[in-house]
């Protein structure tokens, strides 16, 4: 698992700087694995146990004629030693259908138990070892390849598989599909000091791949939650774990169709924002928080927003999600920041209006009154600040309630 990847990605630290990825992982406190295969053969897991592991995953097949050697022992192995296993299958695409190599996986030691030892089945999705990168395959036949196999082996073991693979891999060959977020944790692999952005859909990784080199045989691993939530997460109940609850960003991202939504694919992760949380897409951003919930800002309104500092900015976070205007004509994004708005019109474009101005335009009707709609961003003149808009203009002077001529 993960053969491949030092190989195909330039970001992979080179094995002389693992230490410092591990130092990072460590420092979290959050439980150590590993993933092993037939090159480990033999392996002393008491040593590895005693050193920390506790968890592994385990190499079990591979497309529809391989079986890893070493699967009894490297299994039973791990159990006594009291480290939480699991198993996964090396997908070939190419070679066969999603649901033969899941029936072949699955009768060859790719099942699950509740038992609280055995993690969920995985599938092992990367770089074509023996030809073309993406297998030969389109992205909607690799998407739909997954989703067979996935529903095979959800239909055998009642969980669905975990999916291993990286970011780049997963957007060049998949199309960056968020299809299986929702189903299937992500395990993702990123040999640096942090595991980088997210596939489409997954707003964080359950398990990371962070190294190749480690304390323990096989790769290294770091699982995001406490052990608790790792006990949790092998018997298939819910935690409290970022690596079990959806962030609000993810859900509402799925809910208005992903990648394929007018926001498009993500740019980056979901991150801390002052008040909240945030994550980029290429043509907009979502933002949530306690206080405001979660909203959206695209297009033109987003152009604007991100001019202005986005949510570090004064307009702070969205209170709305982009509107239409009770007019039909513009849109429009409310802020928590400084009383602020943005509205949009096809003729002025997206200009904002915030404080002592917006109350005084809003307390006038708004873009129906005789103002209309803005044409300029607020700006400084001499002892106050101005908006102009279509029949006029509002202006604040210091130590006023403002006032307001045509």
């Amino acid at each position: 698992m993960g053969s491949t990847i030092r190989a195909h990605e330039r970001l992979a630290d080179p094995p002389a700087l693992a230490p410092r990825s591990r130092m990072s992982v460590t420092a979290t406190g959050q439980p150590l694995g590993m993933d092993v295969s037939s090159f480990q053969g033999n392996v002393d897991w008491q040593t590895a146990a005693a050193g920390g592991a506790q968890f592994a995953y385990i190499k079990a097949t591979e497309s529809t004629g391989y079986i890893n050697p070493y699967l009894y022992s490297q299994f039973t192995g791990a159990y006594a030693a009291g480290i939480i296993r699991g198993s996964y299958h090396f997908a070939l695409p190419d070679q066969s259908s999603g649901a033969d190599q899941a029936a072949y996986f699955t009768t060859h030691g790719g099942q699950w138990s509740g038992d609280g030892k055995t993690l969920p089945p995985m599938l092992d999705m990367e770089y074509n070892p023996y030809g073309p990168t993406c297998y030969g395959m389109s992205a909607s036949q690799l998407t739909s390849w997954i989703a067979d196999f996935n529903n095979a082996v959800h239909a055998t073991t009642g969980r669905y598989p975990v999916i291993y693979t990286t970011t780049d891999w997963w957007t060049a060959c998949t199309g960056n599909t968020p299809a299986f977020a929702a189903t299937s944790p992500l395990f993702i692999a990123r040999y640096a000091s942090s595991p980088g952005v997210m596939p489409a859909g997954w707003g964080y990784q359950t398990i990371w791949q962070y190294s190749d080199v480690g304390i323990f045989p096989g790769d290294a691993d770091v699982f995001n939650g406490s052990l608790a939530q790792l006990r949790s997460f092998a018997v298939g109940g819910q935690s409290t774990s970022v690596s079990s609850v959806p962030n609000p960003i993810t859900v509402r991202y799925q809910q208005l169709g992903g990648s394929s939504s007018y926001l498009g694919a993500p740019v980056d992760a979901i991150h801390v924002v002052p008040g909240g949380q945030a994550q980029t897409f290429q043509y907009g951003m979502l933002l949530s928080s306690a206080a405001t919930g979660v909203h959206e800002v695209h297009g033109a309104i987003y152009a604007t927003y991100r001019a202005y500092g986005g949510p570090s900015g004064p307009l702070g976070l969205p209170l709305s999600d982009e509107t239409t205007t009770p007019d039909r004509i513009g849109r429009f994004n409310h802020f928590s920041g400084s009383g602020g708005s943005i509205y949009w019109s096809p003729s002025a474009g997206a200009h904002e209006v915030q404080g002592m101005i917006r109350a005084r335009w809003a307390s006038v009707g708004w873009e129906r009154s005789r103002l209309g709609y803005p044409v300029s961003n607020e700006y400084a003149i001499k002892g106050g600040r101005r908006s102009d808009f279509v029949g006029g203009a509002i202006t604040w002077i210091a130590g006023s309630a403002g006032i307001w001529y045509w």
